[in-house]
Order: structure tokens, then sequence, then C-alpha cells
């Protein structure tokens, strides 16, 4: 892989992912994409650089390889805590028992069975209409996340009660019961490109995921964020990440838990701020 190679994939991962791919990750990119050589029979990183040009097949291909798809169920334990102990019980008081989640970077689908597996547990009945879409720009960990199934030792440690209740043994492995599947959609979403959902939604996960983008990108993203939550919806990032210097529309209630700021200009008070209780009357 030549410097000029290097230099096209750079140009082409950032135009179509928003990822930036500094020098140091050229090791990594070469592994990735060498699979991709071997699988098309070519010879070359140039052969292939004119492939992903030509084919938009390969481009999704190209896409692919180089995500990175690091997940678990119940990830970052702390942000299903908040939703179980401190929120869930909040929304139950509420006369709207409409409730919208996204989990904008699902991967296999851990992450959106774990919401999942949370607020069902919470929101099961027939009077609650609860829906949670998961998008990832990845279309190969898309399908493995729809077919909801996984290795025993996925769910090492576990609470016995969501293994029970919403797991079944297969010959292949665990898969999720269909009344939990149900509960969520799964789409291919690119964050950069334009967004098919209206909202509003009542959180919104984005977990180690803005840690790719330059800061102009992480800004727009996160206004776009902004845009789509409800005004007590709930903003989720990962444990590396913040929003210092790059929104001033949200207050930080809790770990890399933020909520849209009341008129847009207050200022953080207290960080376990509870949220609001209002609603809106948009739909999805």
């Amino acid at each position: 892989m030549t410097k000029k190679n290097f230099e096209f994939i750079q140009i082409l991962a950032y135009e179509e992912t928003g990822i930036l791919l500094p020098e140091r990750k050229k090791h990594m990119v070469y592994s990735r994409l060498s699979r991709r050589l071997r699988h098309l029979g070519l010879e070359n990183f140039n052969q292939y650089c004119d492939r992903v040009q030509k084919e938009p097949k390969e481009l999704m291909n190209f896409v692919n390889a180089l995500t990175t798809n690091l997940t678990a169920f119940f990830r970052e334990e702390h942000h299903f805590d908040y939703l179980d102990k401190e929120i869930a019980p909040l929304w139950r008081r509420r006369q709207d028992k409409r409730l919208r989640i996204w989990s904008s970077a699902c991967s296999t689908g851990e992450e959106a069975y774990s919401i999942a597996m949370t607020l069902v547990n919470h929101f099961a009945g027939a009077e609650w209409d609860l829906k949670i879409l998961a998008t990832d720009l990845d279309t190969n960990v898309l399908s493995k996340a729809a077919k909801g199934c996984y290795a025993e030792d996925c769910i090492t440690g576990l609470p016995v009660r969501y293994r029970e209740k919403y797991m079944r043994m297969t010959a292949n492995g665990i898969q999720m019961k269909r009344s939990l599947q149900n509960k969520i959609h799964f789409k291919q979403l690119n964050l950069l490109h334009k967004w098919p959902m209206t909202g509003p939604f009542d959180v919104i996960f984005c977990r180690n995921v803005l840690i790719y983008f330059d800061n102009e990108t992480k800004a727009k993203i996160i206004a776009k964020f902004r845009k789509l939550l409800a005004p007590d919806g709930l903003l989720f990032i990962g444990h590396s990440e913040t929003l210092i210097n790059l929104s001033d529309e949200f207050e930080l209630i809790g770990q890399t838990i933020y909520q849209p700021l009341r008129g847009g200009h207050a200022k953080v008070t207290n960080a376990r701020k509870m949220p609001l209780l209002a609603r809106n009357n948009q739909r999805v």
C-alpha cells in the first residue's frame, strides 16, 4: 500500500463516514483492506482503489471493513442503571405512553437489546407504545443484530432474570426471544448523511462514536441530536467522550448523560438534576 493509496483511503473514509484515519492507523487499514483484496483476487492497492471508486457495492464493503464494532451487553452499565432506577420510574408517571429510543451506532445489537431488556421490564403493558430504533453504518453487523443470535459466552455475567425472560438456548447459541426483538427496528444509517427520522426521541445513545470524528463533524451531529430530542430527552455518550466545546445546548446530569437545556442558555448547576416531565405533541 503506497503513500498515495493510503492518502486516497484517508480522504474517501472521511468523505463517506467522517472517520479520521491518522498515519498511525495505516497498519490497521492495510490489515483490514488486504482481506478485501484477497477476496476480490486483486494484486495490489492500485487496483483496489480503482475498484472502490467504480463500484458502489465495493464502497459499502470498504466502509464495513474499516468500521470498528466493539460492543457487549450492558457495556458501560451505569447508563442502564440510570434508565432502570432513575428514568423509568419518572416515565411511568407520564400520561403520554409513547416511548422512543434510538441506538445510533448499534453495531451487532447488544446495546439495543440491553436497552430493550431494561425498559420492557417496566413498560411491557399493552398501554405502552415502546419502540427502539437501532441504526449502524455497517450492513454486516446490522444483519447479525437483526438475527439476535449470539454465542453463549457473550452473556456471561448477565442477570439470570434477563436470561430466563428474554433469551432461549438453541443449537447455535443464545437466541433473543421474538417478544423482545419486536420492540427493535434495525436500519442502516450513515450519521453524515440525511436522517429520515423526525422525532422526538426520549433517549439517544451515541456511545464511543464521536471519538472517530473531527470537532466540526461532532458538533454537527450533536446539533442534529438536539433537534430530535424531546424537551426531557437524554443523550448518552461514551465514557471517553464529552460535549465540552462542542455544544452549548446541553447540560450534564449524570456520568456521560446529557439533557437539552431549557431555553438553550442555562448553565449546569446540579449533575444529579432529574429530567423534566414535559412532553410535546410531535411524533416519529
